[in-house]
């Protein structure tokens, strides 16, 4: 800075600038001089600088002016590690959006014949500084720079483009992008948004652009039928995906979607697929453009416009639309906490029952029948309420591991959650008594509150072991919802004709049917009543035996696969899922039947339920082995 300069800030004459610098101030006034003197200090100001800066040798350090430091610290991380890596030394300044405060640091890097600059403007006003470098010929590098500057910045609509073709490779069409208006990032994303349709021959329509805030945003996508979102900054997406799970749309299942974010403002949960802004990177090709100019070492620098390479940091937030997946699963029943007992006999009144060891584990039909259907690769959807306990967080990680939808579960502050007391003696049968808790709440109305989940479902698998309530309701919205229900009458004396009539597979065991039925001695008289009554079809699973069949075409029995007994707790579970597994895939109910036999005898044949229930991988591999006609014959 030069003495007009600092003669015009403190509004004196150069000559009094000057005889207060160089000590012959006696005859002016003490606020002149302490005025004066203050403006020289923030300015560093020394006499005859500007000579000596031009000639000085170079000192190998860069300056770094930001505006602020909301700049990333991945950025600045990448000036000083390329800094650093070329021999230089690196001075920081903060302007705090302070265009008095920008124009200090300035005569200050001025005077320490920093040389380079990289400059984060305050705002265009920030213009009027630039001669203080150019007089002492040093280089600068703008960055976040307002219109007018040659800056350097990150080419987000390359961003833009990538989110987009990676929604359109997971076969989505009905996309929309979720912006801020007049924000100049928005602006870029919606730039390669609008080319990658365009790339890709889709027509692109204003519908398609939503803005923030996003209270309302989530009526356009269910109204629009859109299956996937872009969001230009993540703490949109985030409030995206809040409201969107309070009204029980899950992600992916329901809306896949992307976001880009900044390396310090994602978050492990919840997931969210994110291309992470390049900063860090960005900082070095700044850095490395500085040090060329510095240096003269390049006829042509970097390009002011940085287009990297952008990858997602996860696809966990992001599936093909629900339209084109396999129709998936709707469980509705019993969420347990079981306590399995391994003794040499079971219970008898009177007598006392050694118990030789012990099992915890998650249980009920509902959690055996979904995690079952996951394991054989199905999207499953699990209803059913807990209590507010340690076992329920136990209950939903492990669903969460399996990857069972869990949105449609509710906690009853009330209630414990429920328990199964499981004898199983050493012949493999065993006997269970249930401590109902909190599944006794589950409601009609819960069940209501579900009912977006019955959408592109191919089964509903009930249970009614929660209150038969809740099961009719739950069968009445899958008959309305196209839906089909696999029913297992567990703990009834009586069933209604109207859930009869609402089921279209009916599978008691031996025991539920003679319960159930008691004036018809033989499976297949069973059977036949509960086809008059209105189940389109029954299966009547007969343990070692196999099972019996009645439908409108047939009635027969099937044998069981030969597997030795060791726990049958789960074997109906096992059955169940399975069937609706494969009947999901277009498999006859004969072929269906078949491979859920198999399905119910690798469980039956290991410890547990959960645990026992096998994967789509073994099973497969399993028939494949055993009956390699099987799995061709839909």
């Amino acid at each position: 800075m030069t003495i007009k300069e600092i003669a015009a800030l403190a509004g004196v004459s150069v000559s009094t600038v000057s005889k207060i610098m160089n000590g012959k101030d006696g005859n002016i006034n003490p606020a002149t001089r302490n005025r004066v003197l203050k403006i020289a200090k923030e300015h560093h100001y020394e006499p005859y600088s500007m000579i000596k800066n031009i000639t000085a040798p170079r000192k190998f350090v860069i300056g770094l002016l930001v505006k602020s430091f909301h700049s990333s610290s991945m950025m600045l991380g990448g000036i000083l590690e390329t800094a650093q890596k070329h021999g230089y030394q690196l001075l920081l300044f903060n302007s705090e959006q302070s265009l008095p405060q920008e124009l200090k640091h300035i005569t200050a890097l001025c005077n320490s014949r920093v040389d380079g600059v990289i400059w984060e403007p305050v705002d265009e006003q920030s213009k009027e500084y630039k001669h203080f470098f150019a007089k002492q010929n040093i280089p600068i590098c703008y960055f976040n720079a307002p219109d007018g500057f040659p800056s350097y910045s990150i080419d987000f609509r390359k961003a833009g483009y990538d989110l987009t073709l990676e929604l359109l490779n997971h076969k989505h069409t009905h996309i929309t992008c979720l912006l801020r208006k007049d924000d100049p990032l928005s602006s870029m994303i919606l730039e390669g948004f609008q080319k990658c349709l365009y790339d890709n021959k889709i027509t692109f329509e204003e519908q398609q652009v939503l803005y923030a805030p996003v209270e309302n945003c989530y009526t356009s996508i269910i109204a629009h039928r859109l299956t996937g979102v872009i969001s230009a900054h993540y703490s949109d997406a985030l409030m995206l995906y809040e409201q969107l799970e309070h009204l029980h749309y899950c992600i992916p299942s329901s809306l896949s979607l992307v976001s880009l974010s900044s390396s310090e403002g994602g978050t492990d949960y919840p997931h969210i697929s994110c291309l992470q802004i390049p900063s860090h990177e960005f900082g070095c090709h700044i850095c490395e453009a500085l040090i060329g100019k510095c240096e003269k070492s390049a006829q042509n620098g970097p390009p002011l416009l940085f287009a990297p390479d952008y990858s997602l940091t996860h696809t966990k937030s992001i599936w093909v639309p629900s339209f084109l997946r396999l129709k998936k699963l709707v469980v509705a029943g019993s969420i347990n906490m079981d306590l399995t007992f391994i003794v040499n006999r079971l219970p008898q009144a009177g007598k006392t029952t050694e118990i030789l060891t012990s099992v915890i584990s998650v249980g009920g039909k509902g959690v055996n029948q979904s995690v079952g259907a996951a394991k054989l690769g199905r999207e499953v959807a699990l209803i059913g309420k807990l209590g507010n306990d340690f076992d329920s967080s136990l209950i939903l990680n492990t669903l969460e591991k399996e990857r069972v939808t869990a949105s449609g579960i509710y906690r009853d502050i009330n209630m414990p959650t429920g328990k199964a007391y499981i004898y199983t003696g050493e012949d493999g049968e065993s006997t269970i008594t249930v401590l109902s808790g909190a599944n006794q709440n589950l409601m009609p109305e819960d069940i209501q509150n579900q009912r977006h989940l019955f959408a592109n479902a191919g089964f509903c698998l009930l249970s009614t072991e929660i209150p038969i309530s809740a099961v009719l309701e739950a069968a009445r919205i899958a008959r309305e919802s196209d839906v089909k229900v696999i029913l297992k009458p567990a703990v009834l004396q009586a069933i209604p004709d109207e859930l009869l009539s609402l089921t279209d597979i009916f599978i008691p065991n031996q025991k539920e049917a003679a319960a159930l039925c008691p004036h018809k001695a033989s499976p297949g008289e069973q059977a036949e009543y509960f086809y008059q009554k209105g189940a389109a079809t029954v299966i009547i699973t007969l343990g070692h035996k196999g099972c019996y069949l009645k439908d409108e075409k047939e009635s027969l029995f099937f044998p069981a696969e030969n597997f030795a007994p060791i726990d049958t707790t789960g074997g109906a579970d096992a059955f169940i899922c399975a069937l609706a597994s494969y009947l999901t895939e277009g498999y006859s109910v004969y072929s269906a039947i078949r491979i859920a036999s198999y399905a119910a005898g690798f469980c039956i044949s290991r410890q547990g339920v959960v645990s026992a229930l096998v994967d789509r991988s073994t099973l497969e591999t399993y028939i494949t082995q055993h009956d390699p006609a099987l799995l061709s014959q839909k």
